[in-house]
């Protein structure tokens, strides 16, 4: 199976669990976004890791495990989410010590985050983005640059853990039809509910 590069593109709040971010994730050459939910610890650490320049007084659990492989010589060379069931997305870390690469499963919020800690590439295989990605309609994609400031003001307040919180979303996706959800999975990408869309996305994957 061939695999496919991604990119961090940001985070956004959860509209649907109080205290949830979603991870969008670009794929690399194609207008594909993988959103993923992650709690809101990664969220904030993959937030601090995008920001060069902020460093914390402590290290955190992420940066911990990198202080950890630099002193034994243990390499993160790249992190292949390799398989979703059910709405949940596993990764592995690929690792190298001493010429001999070994696989350690991983979630894929901490996979990513010790990613942009170790600059390791990250990668998917094409069958998950077939079945999980989400196409940009052209006029969000014009608007991406417009809303960079508003994306800047979410990193900002993730580093400041100002968690806000959102109301919970009760809609019960298994009694609606497919054109329903469809009709749904359209709006929510059009509002850049990500984490929505990515829980109607999957009710519709389990129906095919």
């Amino acid at each position: 199976m061939s695999l496919v590069r991604l990119n961090i593109k940001g985070i956004s709040y959860s509209q649907t669990q109080n205290g949830a971010y979603a991870l969008i994730l670009n794929e690399v050459g194609g207008e594909r976004k993988l959103p993923i939910v992650i709690g809101a610890f990664e969220a904030q650490s993959i937030a601090i890791a995008l920001e060069k320049e902020i460093k914390p007084p402590r290290p955190l659990t992420h940066d911990l495990f990198k202080n950890f492989s630099d002193r034994f010589e243990i390499v993160v060379k790249q992190v292949i989410i390799h398989k979703l069931v059910d709405g949940v997305f596993y990764s592995s870390l690929i690792c190298e010590r001493d010429g001999i690469e070994e696989i350690i499963d991983a979630r894929t919020s901490d996979a990513i985050a010790l990613a942009l800690r170790f600059n390791a590439p990250i990668f998917t295989y094409k069958n998950i983005l077939d079945k999980a990605g989400i196409y940009l309609k052209a006029e969000e994609k014009q608007r991406e640059e417009e809303e960079k400031e508003e994306e800047d003001i979410i990193e900002e307040e993730l580093l400041k853990e100002e968690i806000e919180m959102k109301s919970e979303d009760t809609t019960d996706y298994k009694k609606m039809s497919l054109e329903e959800l469809k009709e749904l999975l359209s709006q929510a990408v059009s509002q850049e509910d990500y984490e929505k869309a990515a829980r109607i996305r999957d009710e519709i994957s389990k129906r095919k």
